[in-house]
């Protein structure tokens, strides 16, 4: 009978537990906006990568916990992209602008610090191509037009203050072919430095 009892008490015991972490979980998710430092390159032929393009990135996101050490986070993000190539002759930029829809999964060994990884979409919304000859006789610009859909995966790390303020760093590891028509498959590589403000 006690061990009835104590089986009893030990299940209510431990449904409370799993209910005040998914309380508490619930209570720390948020939304907020970010924005961020870009440093943008394409590798080609999954080697060679180019010169890499500055830029920078602003949007919103939602995290939501899961658990009181796990929470789902999406984001609507403007990020430049692209790349630069130079050379004795000059400098050819590839000016690439998206709209990215990424999705992660972050982990909190500790309240303050995370772990996140996951997948990612993006819509290009314009490009511009430039070659500064350093001679103006000869700077030009020319089109090279891209897929309209980008895709890929991030990893990254970042820390949260108690008041939501986050400083992150991302990776991302694009996965398409920025050109149909091009050899090489040059696929995007960026790395982003943010900082969020959650509300």
């Amino acid at each position: 009978m006690k061990k009835i009892f104590l089986s009893i008490a030990l299940s209510i015991g431990v449904m409370f537990l799993v209910n005040a972490q998914d309380e508490a979980a619930k209570t720390k998710s948020n939304g907020g906006i970010k924005a961020g430092y870009n440093l943008a390159a394409v590798q080609y032929d999954g080697d060679a990568e180019t010169g890499q393009r500055s830029g920078f990135h602003v949007g919103f996101y939602g995290e939501s916990y899961v658990a009181d050490f796990a929470a789902l986070q999406i984001e609507v993000v403007y990020s430049q992209q692209g790349y630069q190539i130079e050379s004795n002759n000059g400098t050819f930029t590839q000016k690439l602008n998206y709209i990215n829809l990424p999705l992660s999964l972050k982990l909190y060994p500790v309240s303050t610090f995370y772990l996140e990884g996951g997948a990612q979409i993006g819509y290009a919304i314009s490009h511009k191509e430039t070659y500064d000859s350093n001679f103006d006789l000869f700077d030009t610009s020319q089109e090279f037009e891209p897929n309209n859909f980008d895709y890929g995966v991030n990893f990254g790390a970042g820390f949260k203050t108690e008041s939501n303020v986050t400083f992150g760093v991302r990776y991302h590891l694009g996965l398409g072919d920025i050109y149909d028509d091009n050899d090489g498959s040059p696929k995007n590589r960026v790395w982003q430095f943010s900082i969020g403000f959650g509300f």
